[in-house]
């Protein structure tokens, strides 16, 4: 099915692949590992058929799909352009998500209890007729990955198949890849060893740019993890976290005896659609907090009433920093209190500056830097990317880096600040086991040390906090 030997290929005029040798055989599913920027993605690419290969041989199945981040971003943007076009000439229709699932698929040749299955799995019946353009980043995972099913293919190359899904639709995808692996072949690029599935054939561990392990499993997947898994812990350093800057810090609200958040009876509603409602709570200094449920349940609705980026914000009864919301108060006096990182704030991120300008940037809560910064902020940040691994990549533009490197870089930028609130929606995606473990120690850092609050939302289980006590379900807020 999939045959390299001697592989050396080129993406980009500058990111270069090197495969020695690597054989899929049909059934034979096979994981992808390595930490960010080893070359994972990049060999399911090649597979896909992107890049350009300078040199060896290959042989590649043409009866394949293939569901990855970058294709995400694309499909997005293609849609925007689609409908930006459209205003020109006539009032644009938006593209509903049956039209993009379906796009180029006989649905009469599906059997329908495949169709009721994956219609099951990421529960699309109440998706199918709304707007592609109106979804949640995890909702658009789902799109993605039906089609792909729906495609029917031999072979399904997945880049993290589970990031972005809520605990429900990952086990519900995790059993219907089960049941097809007796029929698919499966190629997947994982960051969670945890997440490599019992029927997985072979293991490819990838490191910068070249494929420089590769096993079969037999009895012995538990054992071969264990190796890997240690091979990744050998590679963590004691975290030590930089100082406030003296110039340039979030400021503390006045009052430390009121909380920095209440909303009351809080709701969010689009048109009929009741988001969440009757919603109570308190935040209080130094009082950190778990934000759980599925996709589509409200939980970035919330947090941008808090940031002030859903408008909502000013018919809601929110106080927040020793503002009531809605009596002539900027956005920007309420986001100097806070660090914020987020799926769509990463996916949006379109400023092509230096990794070392994206940490400045935090000390001006700006999306790329427009200041001259200080001797003292510079060297700050120097220290924020090596303790986040990244000092060797202070000068390279951003969208060259991967995506594990990218999401490192702008959690960096959203705690330089030490900020009095910082806001974190699912920070561990797409992100490599070593990568992970040092955001989540980071995080825990930041919790204890006393002086910032923490608002996390999070999925994974495996990724709790310990210094985090209290929990908000949005369940509990549905209508």
């Amino acid at each position: 099915m999939i045959l390299l030997q001697n592989i050396q290929a080129i993406f980009n005029q500058e990111y270069q692949l090197a495969i020695p040798s690597l054989n899929i055989k049909p059934l034979q599913h096979t994981v992808v590992l390595g930490v960010n920027g080893s070359g994972k993605s990049a060999l399911t690419a090649f597979i896909a058929g992107q890049g350009e290969c300078i040199q060896g041989d290959k042989t590649l199945t043409e009866d394949f799909a293939w569901v990855s981040v970058e294709q995400q971003l694309a499909l997005i943007e293609a849609v925007k352009e689609k409908e930006c076009a459209d205003i020109l000439d006539i009032i644009p229709i938006p593209t509903k998500v049956e039209e993009i699932i379906f796009d180029g698929i006989d649905k009469n040749q599906l059997e329908e209890t495949l169709i009721h299955q994956v219609y099951q799995v990421f529960t699309l019946t109440d998706l199918l007729d709304k707007p592609f353009r109106a979804l949640s980043t995890g909702e658009t995972r789902k799109v993605l990955l039906s089609k792909a099913i729906f495609q029917q293919p031999k072979l399904l190359i997945v880049d993290e198949p589970w990031d972005g899904l809520d605990t429900q639709a990952s086990a519900r995808l995790a059993e219907l890849f089960s049941q097809m692996s007796n029929s698919v072949t499966f190629v997947f690029v994982l960051n969670r060893l945890s997440e490599v599935p019992a029927y997985c054939q072979q293991l490819v561990l990838m490191e910068k740019g070249k494929m420089n392990w590769q096993s079969e499993v037999t009895d012995n997947l538990a054992f071969l993890l264990s190796q890997v898994r240690q091979l990744t812990h050998l590679q963590q350093t004691e975290l030590s976290l930089p100082s406030t800057d003296s110039d340039s810090f979030a400021p503390r609200p006045l009052d430390s005896t009121v909380p920095l958040v209440k909303i009351s009876n809080g709701k969010v509603k689009y048109g009929q659609q009741i988001v969440f409602q009757k919603l109570d709570w308190t935040i209080w200094p130094q009082q950190h907090w778990q934000v759980t449920g599925p996709n589509g349940s409200g939980k970035t609705c919330l947090l941008n009433l808090i940031t002030g980026d859903n408008p909502q914000c000013y018919v809601n009864d929110i106080f927040e920093f020793g503002f009531q919301r809605g009596n002539g108060e900027s956005i920007w006096q309420i986001k100097q209190y806070i660090g914020y990182m987020s799926n769509a704030f990463h996916l949006d991120y379109g400023v092509n500056c230096s990794a070392l300008h994206v940490v400045l940037s935090g000390y001006y809560d700006s999306v790329g830097l427009y200041q001259t910064p200080t001797t003292t902020q510079r060297q700050l940040a120097k220290q924020w990317l090596a303790m986040m691994a990244l000092e060797h990549q202070s000068e390279t533009p951003f969208k060259q880096l991967s995506f594990g490197d990218q999401r490192l870089l702008l959690i960096t930028r959203a705690m330089v600040k030490h900020p009095t609130m910082l806001i974190l929606d699912e920070p561990c995606n797409g992100l490599d086991e070593i990568n992970r473990l040092k955001v989540l120690a980071l995080i825990d850092l930041l919790a204890r040390e006393g002086s910032t609050t923490l608002l996390y939302v999070n999925h994974h289980q495996e990724d709790v906090i310990p210094s985090i006590k209290h929990h908000l379900s949005m369940l509990d807020y549905k209508q």
